[in-house]
């Protein structure tokens, strides 16, 4: 059976000579090289998503790929398909790169200028290795876990358009539906997630920043497990420790809630920080909060051109969620979307902050009325964006054993509608 190899370089030149080298080597089959790191990760969540037979046995990343550092790429690659073995292709060999490689997760490091001998070496012994472990994959049924969870991040396009109760909907919707949520507070500074639910915890995404190997048992020290059931990893309540979560922290701890929580929804504000981009280039949905006001749609469409031109997020790529959304307004979403340029979601979140106000003020908003219309939306919102399981079978039970058959109720409220019609 021959070896796929998928390369993954930036460098035109590079392309060239490498994939050159690899069309040479024995039982290879290289296919269509990639040429930054998003590419690389939508292409092998695209072929997981079929099956782990699709995947190529051999990734082989450049030094100089990009947007993301080529070791960061390889952690995520190693976590999220622990089935591909990936050789870093370096101009520096030093024993101290190879151990940093080997850290992150690569098989193998080969050095720059090419050798043929020293790269069929290294692409024999990495596709073994692949081989080897897909075999014992396949004996233990359930234990590939692809791509790993769903991350969403959720985004203001100014302060107050209601970023933060967005995301939290959504993961109560998510947690209500059967699903093992999380939700991450990536707003350092001024995250407001533990207000918002009236909690007090000790532990913050702070005491992850600098650790480079989140284990489940660390990363279950750090989260707080809310009564709803949704995890919670909160922002620092000195908002000046925000610092220290470095867009490389932010990697690691999202590929961790990633690869321990089914659903993970990332709140990351109205201001961009290195943690936050990070966060927003990783996401499977990237959602741009706003409400239809002149200064609210010139902030999302700043904030979308900022994202495209620092390679963050295309414009094509990110979704945009109106809220106090009403029918007499001037702007409305289809205008929003021709402004921006974006995906914008077939769900608007109507203006009616008199069912929130109570809730809000309270630090209750997970006991929103179910009857509300804004959480009926948000929940729907959920369901548009596949966060929610179906509907079918009985309610699940609360922790206090009464079933949730109110909650779930805001789930299905778009679905009874259309029938209706």
């Amino acid at each position: 059976m021959p070896t796929r190899i998928l390369p993954a370089v930036g460098d035109a030149d590079a392309v060239r000579s490498l994939t050159t080298l690899l069309s040479q080597l024995p039982d290879a089959e290289p296919v269509a090289p990639v040429t930054d790191s998003t590419q690389l990760v939508d292409t092998l969540a695209r072929l997981a998503a079929e099956s782990i037979d699709e995947l190529p046995e051999v990734v082989v990343v450049h030094e100089r790929i990009g947007p993301v550092p080529a070791l960061e790429l390889i952690r995520d690659v190693a976590l999220r398909f622990p089935a591909v073995g990936v050789i870093l292709v370096t101009s520096d060999a030093s024993p101290g790169l190879f151990q940093a490689a080997m850290d992150y997760g690569a098989r193998g490091l080969v050095a720059l200028p090419l050798s043929y001998e020293e790269l069929a070496s290294r692409v024999n012994a990495v596709a073994q290795w692949s081989m080897g472990v897909r075999r014992h994959l396949g004996a233990g049924g359930d234990v590939f876990s692809g791509v790993g969870g769903t991350v969403v991040t959720v985004s203001g396009a100014k302060g107050g358009v209601g970023a933060t109760l967005t995301a939290i909907q959504l993961a109560l919707a998510a947690q209500t539906s059967g699903r093992d949520a999380a939700l991450l507070d990536m707003d350092l500074q001024t995250g407001d997630i533990a207000s918002y639910l009236d909690i007090q915890f000790r532990r913050s995404v702070v005491d992850l920043a600098a650790i480079n190997d989140i284990t489940p048992r660390v990363l279950a020290d750090a989260v707080f497990r809310h009564d709803s059931g949704v995890a919670l990893l909160l922002a620092p309540g000195d908002g000046e420790r925000g610092e220290e979560v470095t867009d490389r922290a932010a990697r690691h701890i999202v590929s961790a809630l990633r690869s321990r929580y089914e659903v993970v929804v990332i709140d990351c504000g109205s201001q961009l920080s290195g943690a936050s981009a990070a966060a927003v280039e990783m996401a499977d949905t990237a959602l741009l909060v706003t409400t239809p006001d002149v200064v609210a749609v010139r902030g999302a469409k700043r904030t979308v051109r900022m994202w495209d031109r620092l390679q963050i997020r295309k414009a094509e790529e990110t979704m945009i969620v109106v809220n106090r959304h009403t029918r007499s307004a001037e702007i409305q979403p289809a205008l929003i979307q021709r402004i921006t340029g974006t995906g914008i979601a077939a769900t608007a979140i109507p203006a009616n902050f008199k069912e929130l106000q109570g809730a809000v003020d309270s630090g209750r908003v997970h006991e929103l009325d179910p009857k509300s219309t804004v959480k009926q939306a948000l929940w729907g919102l959920a369901g548009e964006l596949g966060l929610v399981k179906g509907t079918e079978g009985a309610a699940p039970q609360r922790r206090d054993g009464r079933a949730r058959g109110t909650d779930r109720a805001a789930l299905t409220f778009r679905r009874r509608k259309e029938i209706g019609r």
